[in-house]
């Protein structure tokens, strides 16, 4: 067993919290990922797990076995870091070797594990080599095929793609999230990248000055954020967020009446309430509609599959998606309507999501 569990964790540097009151518990074989901004404090927790930093407060354990005091050799890790840190002087054979030997291993035992590790990361064929021989991608599948040679039950990894360039990081992520599967290994992955995040792990911790916002699914996270900064955060583009009235059992946007459905009503108190909205979830119409609020067109960016248009109203930017072939100009108006089970609301003073069930209130439409 490789549970890992983050028990109430503070890390300060002088003045600064950077871990605040952290708990966390990644389970067995799990694969979760540590996402936010710069400077949030998921490397520092990173860090923490491995030992590389020491706590201020609280308690980490691996595998049921108290590691807060614990040098990094003696909890039984393994770390990619966000540079490659492959030593120049050494074949590929010898960098993957590395760690074995430091073990006193057998030669044959490190051997088969070398060539059984450059096999999973498809570099057998570049054991000979030295780091200057190969490509940026390369180095790292080298970083990886060490980390994982050793075999240990957990395995840290610092942005570990984010000095490669897009289709290296787009083929790495594939061949990252085969290889855990195949390894049924616990992992703790660090990234800012929202992409990684969504397409690679089990679950997501959100954080934001050094706490944990969210920590679920990345499928909940993205239809579900628990605050205004979380749905800003996870989407591309974000989710858009628009200051509604409400009066008289009704909500205003921009003055006009929106659909909503009556299990969320009873949670919206005057006199506002925060409105949030993904650009998949809206309808845009080139013609005047009943409870469609109009807009003036700003940006139209064809995306292939689709389009992208920025639109403004009044005050308010809001991102559509719109279908590729649907022609619209810059300055001209048209009209936009939510879909209304697919709208979040929040809290219009803190940001924090309103305890509505949207299960049932999908469950009320199906029905």
């Amino acid at each position: 067993m490789a549970e890992i569990r983050i028990q109430n964790v503070w890390k300060t540097f002088g003045k600064v919290v950077a871990v605040k009151d952290v708990t966390l518990t990644v389970e067995d074989r799990e694969f979760v990922i540590l996402l936010g901004p710069s400077g949030c404090g998921k490397t520092t927790l990173l860090r923490c797990i491995s030992g590389l930093e020491q706590v201020d407060r609280g308690t980490i354990s691996i595998g049921g076995r108290d590691v807060t005091n614990l040098p990094p050799r003696r909890r039984g890790i393994a770390m990619v870091f966000q540079s490659y840190a492959v030593f120049p002087h050494m074949t590929v054979f010898d960098n993957i070797a590395f760690g074995l030997r430091m073990k006193k291993l057998p030669k044959d035992e490190i051997e088969r594990r070398v060539r059984d590790a450059a096999a999973l990361m498809h570099i057998e064929d570049l054991l000979d080599r030295y780091p200057a021989q190969l490509s940026g991608g390369q180095r790292q599948r080298v970083a990886v095929a060490r980390a994982i040679a050793v075999q240990s039950e957990v395995l840290l990894m610092d942005e570990p793609l984010s000095n490669l360039d897009a289709l290296l990081r787009l083929e790495m992520r594939a061949e990252l999230k085969r290889l855990f599967t195949e390894l049924e290994t616990t992992v703790v992955y660090v990234t800012h990248d929202q992409v990684e995040a969504m397409s690679m792990g089990d679950r997501i911790a959100v954080m934001r000055e050094g706490e944990i916002l969210q920590f679920d699914t990345p499928v909940r996270v993205y239809d579900y954020p628990a605050d205004r900064f979380i749905g800003g955060f996870i989407g591309n583009p974000p989710m858009n967020f628009l200051v509604a009235d409400v009066e008289d059992g009704r909500v205003v946007v921009h003055g006009t009446p929106i659909e909503v459905p009556p299990l969320v009503l009873e949670h919206l108190k005057p006199p506002r309430t925060l409105v949030g909205i993904r650009a998949e979830n809206i309808e845009l119409f080139t013609e005047q509609q009943e409870g469609a609020i109009p807009v003036q067109v700003l940006v139209v960016e064809p995306l292939g599959s689709h389009n992208l248009v920025t639109a403004r109203a009044d005050g308010d930017i809001i991102k559509v998606n719109t279908p590729a072939d649907l022609r619209l100009a810059p300055d001209q108006r048209v009209w936009i309507r939510f879909v209304p089970e697919k709208i979040r609301w929040f809290d219009a003073q803190t940001g924090k999501a309103l305890p509505v069930d949207y299960q049932a209130v999908e469950a009320a439409r199906v029905g």
